[in-house]
């Protein structure tokens, strides 16, 4: 098997986290919590990044983080949810998202030579 398979495997299963992570942590801690969860799901992507090298190893976290906030934002019949709807979940969705494009436009570093 493909090292790099199992790094994005890895890296998927970590967006997913990072995501049900940020989005309890998020309205615990307002501000901080917010600013915090943005800083985790930007080291998963970078993270993706770097340990692969490839753009798909910012695409494997971001696919993990987006089902897992996805989820967690549709409410349940008796009305349970992660989100309230507020101003802070709306920053994080739409943080989190703007944060997986600027890591995917980011220029990779060339890889030094063994």
């Amino acid at each position: 098997m493909n090292i790099r398979i199992v790094w994005y495997v890895v890296f998927l299963v970590l967006g997913a986290l990072v995501g049900i992570a940020g989005s309890i942590a998020q309205p615990a801690w307002f501000p901080g919590g917010l600013l915090l969860a943005l800083l985790a799901t930007a080291g998963a992507f970078y993270g993706g990044l770097r340990a692969t090298g490839t753009q798909l190893g910012i695409v494997a976290p971001a696919v993990g983080w987006l089902v897992a906030v996805v989820l967690l934002s549709v409410g349940r019949p008796e009305g349970d949810g992660v989100f309230g709807g507020g101003a802070s979940e709306m920053i994080y969705l739409l943080g989190g998202m703007a944060v997986a494009v600027m890591c995917a436009t980011v220029a990779r570093l060339p890889r030094p030579t063994p």
